[in-house]
């Protein structure tokens, strides 16, 4: 069975990440077809801006707002965005994880 680009287009946007991507803001509320979609999410500027909406740390990198289609572009702005996640894992939390690992060990 062959599966067109278009298809597995549609079940991605399908997905649950995309489904949880919509609960952030305006993305896919309008007339947007699929393909229009799909670039949003590649471009990595929808993505970065809801990883500031969980981190809003400032940080000294900026995304490329304008990507127009260029990989370079869009492969920095995805590289952003991995960073600031590992950071977020790596170090945003360790105070919390902490103070949650000491309340479990008075109880």
């Amino acid at each position: 069975m062959d599966v067109t680009v278009s298809e597995l287009m549609e079940l991605f946007l399908q997905s649950p990440l995309v489904t949880w991507v919509k609960t952030f803001g305006s993305f896919g509320s309008g007339n947007q077809d699929n393909l229009t979609m799909y670039m949003d999410l590649a471009d990595g500027i929808f993505l970065n801006q809801i990883m500031l909406q969980i981190d809003p740390r400032p940080t000294n990198q900026r995304i490329n707002k304008h990507v127009n289609n260029d990989v370079n572009l869009r492969i920095q702005n995805l590289t952003i965005l991995v960073r600031n996640i590992k950071t977020y894992y790596q170090h945003g939390n360790i105070s919390a994880c902490v103070r949650d690992q000491i309340r479990n060990n008075r109880t």
